[in-house]
């Protein structure tokens, strides 16, 4: 059973039909929130940034939001084979012990573990992705305006379903409640897509507020509490990028006519936010990703994998306490995808375009 698709939009194609791949046509690399689904890009993670685009010289941009942008993040650090395979196995023993009754860890108690997390994980080390040579990072994050500037029992339930209600007219009048905030590495550093399709600010990412800018990116919203008033920003409290750019729908092409966007993804659809999860509508491509070449596993290949899914964050609750058994399982997924790498390298090797359908 084959493991991998690759999906591209209609430049892409055109480039991948003329040219093939090379690590030099790879300008910006996305890396989509979504919790534990992206623990199976691990060996994709460890080959591309480990063997193929280590043969190049470029600069490229790195845009990571929530789990994406953990994962662009290691991308920056030295040895970043070792790197991935350690963020890795920290994720998935992560353990939050449910009450007695079955219910979630309080927010607090889960935003002070995983903030605990981070600090253990790049201690010492933030220079090293400040300073890379070769990567501009790029950590996306939603910061709350007027009821949602700051967290409460109240304004925040509130509040999101203001956002909720908006975004259902339309994405763009989300704004109102939330707006987009790149952390971006070195501060000057411009956008590798037009963010005028979203109310959007760009931050300088800097020693003293990586870990704050990181730990918003994953921050998802009554789960974990949002980080206040990160330095060198506005005021106010940031939540988990994913709510305002969940698949990192973005607009590359328009940034960048030219070169390849590579997006190693756990599915096809590249959904824009968080509250476009049940708005199908919104699911397909535009032209915004003309310019995107997207890895995904095969919906069979996923259903060979344990529970017949990919890893998710209901797993915490499926599995409840027993650390053990979910360990297991996404262990056991995260090994099978070695496939989607092996499969990738393979192609890179020898192009067959009849692989790449339209995205």
């Amino acid at each position: 059973m084959r493991a991998l698709q690759l999906y591209a939009g209609p430049k892409a194609l055109a480039t991948l039909a003329r040219e093939g791949l090379a690590p030099r046509d790879v300008h910006t690399i996305a890396a989509a929130a979504g919790g534990p689904k992206g623990l199976i890009l691990g060996p994709l993670d460890r080959f591309v940034f480990g063997e193929w685009l280590a043969a190049s010289a470029h600069p490229v941009d790195l845009v990571g939001a929530s789990i994406g942008a953990w994962r662009m993040s290691t991308a920056c650090l030295d040895n970043p084979v070792k790197a991935f395979e350690r963020l890795e196995h920290d994720y998935i023993h992560q353990h939050y012990a449910s009450t007695a009754h079955g219910k979630r860890p309080a927010a607090d108690s889960v935003s002070e573990t995983f903030g605990r997390t981070l600090d253990a994980f790049y201690q010492g080390r933030v220079h090293e992705i400040l300073q890379h040579p070769r990567y501009r990072l790029h950590i996306l994050t939603s910061r709350g305006r007027h009821l949602l500037h700051t967290e409460n029992s109240w304004r925040t339930p509130v509040g999101y379903l203001g956002a909720y209600l908006s975004n259902l007219l339309a994405r763009k009048a989300m704004g109102a409640w939330l707006e987009r905030v790149v952390f971006s590495n070195p501060a000057q550093s411009p956008l590798p897509f037009d963010s005028r399709d979203y109310r959007s600010r760009q931050v300088a990412l800097t020693q003293a507020n990586f870990k704050d800018a990181l730990q918003a990116s994953c921050s998802i919203p009554f789960v974990l509490r949002a980080v206040h008033n990160i330095a060198g920003a506005h005021a106010g409290a940031y939540w988990d990028g994913g709510i305002t750019d969940y698949h990192l729908h973005l607009n590359y092409a328009a940034a960048r006519p030219q070169g390849i966007v590579l997006y190693p993804h756990f599915q096809r659809q590249v959904v824009p936010g968080w509250l476009d999860k049940s708005l199908k509508w919104r699911h397909g491509a535009t032209p915004f990703l003309d310019t995107l070449l997207l890895l995904a596993p095969r919906p069979e290949w996923v259903a060979s994998l344990p529970d017949a899914k990919l890893p998710d964050r209901t797993d915490f609750t499926r599995y409840g306490n027993d650390l053990q058994a979910r360990v297991k399982a996404w262990s056991t997924a995260t090994a099978a995808s070695v496939q989607l790498a092996d499969e990738f390298a393979d192609w890179l090797r020898r192009p067959d375009m009849d692989q790449v359908l339209p995205l």
